[in-house]
């Protein structure tokens, strides 16, 4: 019997905070190619103790996709696990490109990502009623660039729920940036290493942003989310209103 090849979102860090299909999907490899300098090392021990475990932070894509290759043709259940959510920066297209060339099944299982995690921590909801109803997912340009109708000035600019991904190492333009259309005291939540054991957030007004992420040497594994929201009012949701009717709560 043949099986997909499995690309598993293994969410932010906690064990626990997998979907049941990727936990299944784990308990069943053979062979796990993961993202090591990423995932919570605790999320391996799902695996079976026999199953061959490849890392791949020294590794590049001409590397990774033999063990993929290999793996399947010889019958095993590969897992190739990624940090987070496969449809955020997992840089999965490359690699299931690579394997439909091969002509090889593939499956995509996601996974939690980190800035829902760091609003469940928190307690907060990122759409409020008549606050804010828009959540962008970016990142800082840094070496890898982004499109010019992406650049951070025009997201900004919408002054919605904005969650920020690999961008710590520039965080004194991003918030320079960020301040030309938010207000200075806007919420920012600082989430390092979200649901990790050594996990640490806080919220601080944006003007102080920069200067809490370099006091805490903080230059990878961190999200920003600039909301709001943040601030818990007592905004309220049509949807519970005794003044708003709907299919299923028609008017007496």
């Amino acid at each position: 019997m043949s099986f997909p090849i499995s690309f598993v979102g293994a969410g932010p860090g906690a064990p626990d905070l997998l979907t049941l299909r990727a936990a299944e999907r784990l308990k069943q490899a053979d062979l796990l190619v993961w993202t090591d300098s990423l995932v919570c090392p605790g999320i391996l021990d799902l695996a079976p103790e026999n199953c061959e475990r490849v890392r791949t932070s020294t590794l590049t894509l001409e590397k990774v996709v033999p063990h993929l290759i290999n793996g399947h043709q010889q019958g095993k259940r590969v897992v190739r696990l990624h940090d987070g959510d496969t449809a955020l920066y997992s840089a999965i297209n490359e690699q299931i490109c690579a394997l439909n060339d091969a002509d090889l099944p593939v499956e995509v299982i996601p996974g939690i990502s980190a800035y829902q995690a760091a609003a469940a921590t928190l307690n907060r909801e990122l759409t409020i009623p008549g606050l804010v109803q828009t959540i962008v997912l970016s990142r800082a340009g840094g070496r890898t660039g982004i499109p010019e109708t992406e650049e951070l000035d025009r997201l900004a600019s919408l002054r919605s729920s904005l969650c920020l991904y690999l961008s710590a190492r520039h965080v004194q333009d991003v918030q320079q940036t960020l301040l030309n259309s938010y207000p200075p005291d806007t919420p920012v939540a600082i989430a390092h290493r979200v649901s990790w054991p050594d996990e640490w957030i806080s919220i601080v007004p944006l003007h102080a942003m920069a200067q809490t992420s370099l006091e805490r040497n903080l230059i990878r594994t961190t999200l920003y989310i600039v909301s709001p929201a943040l601030v818990q009012g007592e905004q309220r949701s049509k949807l519970y209103s005794p003044e708003h009717d709907h299919l299923f709560r028609p008017k007496s």
